[in-house]
């Protein structure tokens, strides 16, 4: 549906664009610009006849047997320069080879004249390169200084057309004859000047020649100064209207064929194919240009911005995240997926960017020289595509510098032996930082060119390039200070990529490091420490790292538990050699460590477990110490369990005490996971033989364990009956006096 409407309305707009130019078309002049009158009959009637015959003939004037000479010298060659070191040797060059170019030009662009001279293409092609060079030797006298960079070259071009055509109108219309000083004439005019000045003027003008040029004092050629070349516009303007006397350099429609036709200084050859009606129809003036002109520069234009909106599209997907494929991968970061490819993506992004420069060229180069669009309009469109031009080469040179951070930054993994996501990491947040740090100051650098060619003045840019060292002092004192901190961070490696530290107060993985701050995963949050702040903050790092620089960083791991209530010597040897055994069947674990400390605050017993692992974030690392503190409290609870105190009756008889350890032992070793060491009588209590039973037990599992101590207690209770040995029951003695008992 969108399709149709669009094919509708275009074909509906060509109908009105059609029906316009047929209307219009009567309206307009009767002979087209290209082949338009050397004279305006209407204007020259108006004119007073004795302003014409008052006028001295350029044949009369001084000049014109030199400028008949020189004339005759440009016809042949075209190896000299125009400008010369005399206000009279600059003139009469550049009047004499604009005179050329102009015939030149007029006579390669009549069908007819290239159909009775029979030129073949080369030919024909030849000569055309011929004027072209002439006319670029011509432009040289010009000082287009005074015009923006960017459109210097395109304005020097049209002025030195309309300054042929004022000298035309001056040298025609003088009423005294013209001196045009040499070299010696000029230093004796500078000789009776009160300040003597490098500079001439055409009497009853301001067209000016000078040879003090801005930039080149050693400078001795005398070009058409700066000024004259700005206000030539105004001076054509003023005297185009005005009929143009005949005469052997004149040139009448050399400007109207430059301006309403195609191509550079001749139209190409499939534009004169064209009819001369056709022509007569395309050639409608319109705002200074032609509706053929505005028509091409037009389509130009909108296949300019559909490229360049379908590249600019496809830069911009490079930032989406997609839900699945190989752009997702790259999201989630995955082993060998997601921070190897981002060099492709950064490399796509240089590539979808390059084009746009050419492509911007091309454009520029289609609308200027060949739909040959002058004026305004074509300043417009210039800075345009200059502004394009230079938006785009300075995305481009961030775009390069980050495609080769991210590429050296492999290489440099691979050179290390690596290939590990976080080696990556640490090597990119070392080199990234650095590469978009130079095409920052790239892409800076193209922004204040692109003030320059604007025609910004140079010390204004300097103006501006002192705004970030004014906003250094003033307010960017911290960002400097975090951005030396960063480099310093950088340099002694304090920290790394996937370390596990303590920055002050903030205890997390460390994520980033980059030149501002750096970025710590905490079990809370995701902390941002400036660089500064961190420098200065005492840093706890737990990760452990070896000569080598091995990839996976190991961090340690520090379990306390605290023991509750009094532990003999025997449980806490049993509780060191079960948690070291324990420990060691940890595949996560390296280099495992069990001690045991008393606390000098309220002398409690506890126990210390240290170990390295290799884990990368909180949800790994709460995991392994969750389930590390639970088999470290069964522990605990084996090691108390491992002494079981027995209590015999005095009915016992020393027979029987004396069987109690090898009863006990035949007991434990019933079951074969439990370890008997020694049954021995503690002491003897007020009512009872106390004993303790010392053990222990292989059980990988705790629940084995208890159901082992289960069977262990209920085969003891059944030997010792067997025996007949008693275990008592508690007893309490309450003594009565005999005045109670009175009272009672």
């Amino acid at each position: 549906m969108r399709r149709w409407l669009m094919r509708r309305w275009l074909l509906v707009s060509l109908g009105v664009a059609l029906l316009v130019v047929q209307l219009l078309a009567p309206l307009r002049i009767s002979a087209t610009p290209a082949l338009a009158p050397a004279l305006d009959p209407a204007r020259a009637q108006a004119l007073p006849h004795s302003h014409l015959s008052a006028s001295i003939p350029i044949e009369q004037q001084p000049f014109y047997g030199q400028l008949e000479e020189v004339s005759r010298k440009w016809s042949d060659v075209v190896l000299d320069q125009v400008v010369g070191d005399s206000p009279r040797a600059t003139l009469i060059n550049f009047y004499a080879v604009m005179a050329e170019v102009g015939h030149r030009s007029q006579r390669l662009s009549q069908p007819a004249t290239l159909r009775r001279e029979q030129l073949s293409d080369a030919e024909r092609r030849e000569q055309i390169d011929d004027t072209d060079l002439l006319f670029h030797l011509a432009v040289k006298a010009l000082d287009a200084s005074s015009f923006p960079e960017s459109v210097r070259t395109d304005m020097a071009e049209e002025a030195a057309i309309q300054l042929k055509h004022v000298l035309d109108y001056v040298f025609t219309h003088s009423r005294t004859p013209l001196a045009i000083p040499d070299a010696l004439e000029m230093r004796q005019i500078n000789d009776r000047r009160a300040s003597p000045a490098d500079l001439w003027r055409i009497p009853g003008t301001a067209i000016a020649l000078t040879s003090v040029q801005e930039g080149d004092p050693e400078n001795k050629d005398y070009l058409f100064s700066a000024e004259t070349v700005a206000s030539i516009g105004e001076m054509y303007r003023e005297i185009r209207d005005y009929p143009v006397i005949a005469q052997p350099f004149a040139t009448p429609n050399f400007y109207k064929n430059f301006v309403y036709t195609p191509g550079y200084l001749v139209p190409p050859g499939w534009y004169l194919a064209f009819s001369p009606s056709l022509r007569r129809m395309i050639e409608l003036p319109i705002w200074g240009q032609t509706l053929f002109q505005i028509a091409c520069a037009f389509l130009a234009l909108v296949i300019f911005l559909i490229l360049f909106g379908w590249l600019s599209l496809q830069l911009l997907n490079t930032y989406r995240r997609p839900a699945s494929g190989a752009g997702a991968e790259l999201a989630s970061g995955s082993e060998e997926s997601g921070p190897w490819k981002r060099d492709a993506i950064a490399w796509r992004r240089f590539l979808l960017a390059l084009p746009i420069l050419p492509l911007t060229r091309f454009a520029k180069y289609l609308i200027d020289d060949v739909v040959n669009f002058t004026g305004m309009p074509l300043v417009v469109f210039t800075y345009l595509f200059f502004v394009i031009w230079y938006l785009a080469a300075g995305f481009l040179a961030f775009y390069f510098f980050e495609a080769v951070g991210r590429s050296s930054s492999e290489v440099l993994a691979r050179m290390r032996g690596g290939s590990s996501n976080l080696q990556l990491q640490r090597i990119t947040n070392f080199v990234m930082p650095l590469c978009r740090a130079i095409g920052a100051l790239a892409s800076v650098a193209l922004g204040y060119r692109l003030l320059i060619v604007l025609g910004l003045p140079a010390s204004t840019v300097l103006a501006f390039s002192a705004v970030p060292g004014l906003a250094i002092g003033l307010g960017a004192s911290k960002l400097l200070g975090n951005l030396f901190a960063g480099l310093s961070i950088q340099t002694d490696r304090p920290l790394r990529v996937g370390e596990f530290c303590r920055v002050g107060d903030n205890l997390g993985y460390i994520t980033k490091i980059g030149l501002r701050s750096l970025e710590l995963q905490t079990l809370e949050s995701r902390v941002t420490i400036p660089n500064a702040v961190a420098e200065d903050a005492t840093i706890v790092n737990y990760s452990l790292r070896d000569r080598r620089g091995q990839l996976r960083p190991m961090q340690g791991l520090e379990l306390r538990l605290q023991l509750e209530g009094q532990f003999s010597p025997f449980q806490l040897e049993q509780l060191l050699t079960q948690t070291r055994r324990f420990l060691a069947t940890v595949p996560e674990l390296q280099h495992p460590l069990v001690t045991l400390e008393r606390r000098a605050e309220d002398g409690s017993l506890g126990l210390i477990a240290y170990a390295t692992v290799a884990l990368h974030g909180w949800e790994p690392y709460l995991t392994l110490r969750e389930q590390l503190l639970v088999r470290l409290e069964e522990l605990v609870e084996r090691a108390q369990l491992s002494e079981i105190p027995l209590g015999l009756s005095y009915s016992t008889t020393p027979e029987q005490l004396q069987a109690i350890p090898a009863l006990m032992r035949e007991v434990v070793e019933h079951d074969p996971a439990l370890t008997f060491h020694s049954c021995r009588m503690e002491r003897i209590a007020a009512f009872s033989y106390d004993h303790v039973l010392e053990f222990s037990a292989s059980h990988l599992e705790h629940d084995d364990f208890e159901e082992s101590l289960h069977d262990l207690n209920r085969r003891i209770i059944e030997a010792l009956a067997l025996r007949g040995i008693e275990i008592p029951f508690p007893t309490q003695t309450l003594m009565v006096s005999s005045s109670d008992a009175a009272d009672a």
